[in-house]
């Protein structure tokens, strides 16, 4: 009771917790939070964006990726002021479908973007992104799409290796009670209202480095150079960097950049070994780090990395991005035809994932994750062997089961590992 009476001037000393409860009708112990109007009384907290939330693990302010399944191996969501990298696949089929998921995120999100790109249009990109979808439309798509691979549930646990169903199942949505991430029809396209309702600006190489003659000396490309630059303007002008105290509503800006690294923009990185501009890559991803750590923007990059020859400029790469996602499409290999991999259509490597503030980076745990472009979805999905004693594989197909599954990691194919099988 001694620290109940000792009390602050003006402040009230109740006896009991009840007489705190029944003058105001609220109990003594009150959770701070912003007031009506969206100010906070302690002025700490950002400002609700929309198509935002904050990370349940550091509290980092995160944006969706336009495809949930990713926002779901990514920790939620892509981080605001971090990278993005995306290694393109070799016939650069599913790379540009999560780049153009990414700007339909953005434009359902009410978020500005920048494109840029030195192969197309950033307008042609806009009007080739994909529809979005209801809720209510995307269950009855997701069903009429795996009404193909689903057997009853009877069934399917009498098939399917007893390893498996330990494991946890991974959802292609999220669970979550608040809306965070929008499912897109990849059949459709984008309707132009919305296009028009939203905010972007386009960067095209070709009209940039022709509008001016004039470079500047520099040991950066003239193409990175010119983009930094527009990047740099936009964030400053438009306040995405809080300069602009006035704006009283915040908002994200959404850069894509296409085919990064490419000849296209005047990069011979990809075209011999020892390039003498190895460095302005690397320069150029720092410098636009830089620059998001400091703003309200996120930023997703296609890379052709596997038409990169020198490994340490690919490895410097990857240490300047934030979040490495790389495909693997089966198109034009040996595990097209594999029974291993029939229903897929290729692997995702969930590389490197951002330990923000700190000098290291993390490495997800789930190695054996597929892709599967469906008629309308495009899904990430656990890849689940095919049981070794089934009768759909056949005698002489296990031994290259076996083989295929030694390259998987550690929760995948243990079983199906060794040479011998049993026969009845």
């Amino acid at each position: 009771m001694a620290a109940v009476e000792t009390c602050g001037t003006g402040s009230r000393c109740p006896g009991s917790m009840a007489a705190a409860t029944n003058t105001n009708n609220v109990t003594s112990f009150q959770r701070k939070g912003p007031r009506a109007g969206g100010i906070d009384r302690g002025g700490s907290r950002l400002v609700s964006i929309p198509g935002t939330r904050p990370s349940v693990r550091n509290g980092q302010l995160l944006v969706s990726t336009g495809l949930p399944a990713l926002d779901q191996l990514l920790g939620g969501g892509l981080a605001v002021g971090t990278v993005l990298l995306i290694e393109e696949d070799k016939y650069n089929i599913y790379s540009p479908l999560l780049f153009k998921y990414f700007l339909a995120e953005g434009i359902i999100s009410g978020h500005t973007l920048l494109v840029a790109s030195a192969k197309e249009d950033p307008a042609d990109i806009l009007q080739k992104l994909p529809a979005p979808l209801l809720d209510d439309n995307y269950k009855k798509e997701s069903d009429e799409d795996t009404c193909n691979y689903k057997t009853p549930e009877s069934n399917t646990e009498m098939k399917i290796a007893w390893r498996y169903q330990l494991l946890p199942k991974m959802d292609a949505v999220p669970v979550s009670s608040s809306r965070f991430g929008h499912y897109y029809d990849v059949s459709k396209r984008i309707s132009k209202e919305l296009i028009e309702a939203s905010k972007w600006h386009r960067f095209f190489l070709p009209e940039k480095l022709s509008s001016s003659l004039k470079v500047e000396p520099c040991s950066l490309n003239p193409g990175y150079l010119k983009l930094l630059h527009f990047i740099q303007s936009i964030i400053c002008e438009e306040g995405f960097d809080g300069s602009n105290s006035q704006k009283k509503q915040k908002n994200i800006l959404r850069i894509g950049i296409q085919n990064l690294g490419s000849p296209l923009w005047g990069d011979d990185i990809c075209c011999v070994e020892n390039s003498d501009n190895s460095h302005s890559l690397t320069k150029f991803l720092y410098v636009l780090r830089g620059l998001l750590r400091t703003s309200l923007s996120a930023c997703i990059i296609t890379m052709p990395s596997h038409l990169i020859q020198n490994k340490a400029v690919i490895a410097r790469v990857r240490n300047l991005s934030d979040t490495v996602v790389g495909l693997e499409p089966f198109a034009g290999s040996e595990k097209e035809t594999n029974p291993l991999y029939k229903d897929y259509h290729g692997l995702i490597h969930i590389q490197q994932i951002p330990r923000l503030n700190n000098l290291t980076c993390d490495v997800s745990d789930v190695k054996d994750l597929a892709f599967k472009l469906k008629r309308k979805l495009f899904t990430i999905e656990r890849l689940h062997l095919p049981p070794d004693l089934s009768d759909t594989v056949s005698r002489s197909s296990k031994q290259d089961l076996a083989e295929s599954a030694k390259l998987l990691g550690p929760g995948c194919g243990m079983m199906a590992g060794g040479k011998k099988h049993l026969d009845f």
